[in-house]
């Protein structure tokens, strides 16, 4: 394994002055001084007592460790904590992205990259304290942030990690890193403890998820998460050293075929969100999971490859032909 001292890791570039965001505080330090995140802890057990977590509204009792779609009882499962290198430059910065990798998931994504986490019960549970450890062990080897990635179906064992963690001495920005198929109650739960939301929206049409992530509502449900984030956060605003600190930033993945999808997100973004959003298109779609499986009978032929190069470069100015400048350079 490599040394962080080993990875050269250009920095990121300083941001434009009205993005700019000094003397930062974590936003849960204020809510740990007035006892409210305490209340929000108690707030989201009661979620999973009648579990609402998530947009499956599975109402089983996940305190008595019952699951369903998402296969997650009481405790979360972590499938792995590192410092990432592969995140944003404004949020991996020169010593990585602590990043808590959860694991299983409530949507069914068919072209899931990460399938053998998300798919299958890989990893441990742990409790809130094994978390916080996990989130001060990051800390203590200089990560920027504390990155949870896919925490839909676990976001009341978030909030209660974080309160875990706060006293023990947690200072850094929490990261929410999701698919976007996120409850709006669990989001207001979350109001003034995340910092900065990462949302990957990734179909316009509901036909497109129903077939591709098996969640004919993730359309409407994602415009909704993302609003109720925009409404806590606002636009990304980064420090000094480019690194960010609070806000909002979402992604999009360039599927092939589906560029007309990624003009009407982007259209939207602009109009309905913020112009100044921050946007990064990604560009590592591969055949996946059941689209890569022989004998799926054509299913999903139309996904079956990697984007073309021209469909990479029409989605990026799709995006600024919409309105948003602010997209992620790598």
């Amino acid at each position: 394994m490599l040394s962080l001292s080993a990875i050269a890791v250009p920095r990121p570039r300083a941001p434009e002055p009205e993005f700019l965001i000094r003397d930062f505080e974590p936003a849960y330090l204020a809510l740990h001084r007035t006892g409210e995140l305490l209340r929000r802890v108690e707030a989201g057990l009661r979620e999973l007592e009648d579990c609402c977590a998530c947009p499956r509204n599975c109402h089983v009792n996940r305190l008595q460790d019952h699951a369903k779609v998402c296969g997650t009882g009481r405790h979360a499962i972590v499938s792995s904590a590192f410092p990432h290198f592969g995140e944003e430059n404004c949020l991996r910065g020169w010593n990585g992205s602590g990043t808590i990798f959860f694991g299983l998931c409530n949507l069914r994504c068919v072209f899931c990259q990460n399938w053998d986490i998300s798919q299958q019960k890989s990893g441990a549970e742990c409790t809130a304290e094994q978390i916080a450890d996990l989130m001060l062990a990051l800390q203590v080897r200089g990560c920027h942030n504390i990155n949870f990635v896919t925490p839909e179906h676990v976001v009341p064992q978030v909030i209660e990690a974080v309160a875990a963690a706060v006293p023990r001495g947690l200072n850094l920005p929490i990261v929410y890193n999701t698919s976007a198929y996120d409850s709006v109650e669990s989001l207001r739960l979350l109001d003034g403890i995340v910092d900065i939301y990462m949302p990957d929206f990734k179909f316009w049409e509901r036909d497109s998820a129903r077939q591709y992530v098996k969640a004919k509502d993730y359309p409407d449900r994602a415009r909704e998460a993302i609003f109720e984030m925009h409404r806590q956060v606002g636009p990304l605003k980064l420090n000094e050293e480019g690194l960010a600190r609070r806000g909002l930033l979402v992604r999009h993945l360039v599927m092939p075929g589906q560029t007309a999808e990624a003009a009407a997100i982007f259209q939207w973004l602009a109009d309905e969100v913020s112009p100044d959003t921050y946007v990064n298109i990604m560009d590592q779609y591969r055949p996946e999971y059941s689209v890569a499986e022989e004998g799926t009978g054509g299913k999903y032929t139309a996904i079956a490859r990697r984007p073309r190069a021209q469909e990479l470069t029409g989605v990026r100015r799709l995006a600024l032909e919409a309105g948003l400048w602010r997209l992620d350079e790598r």
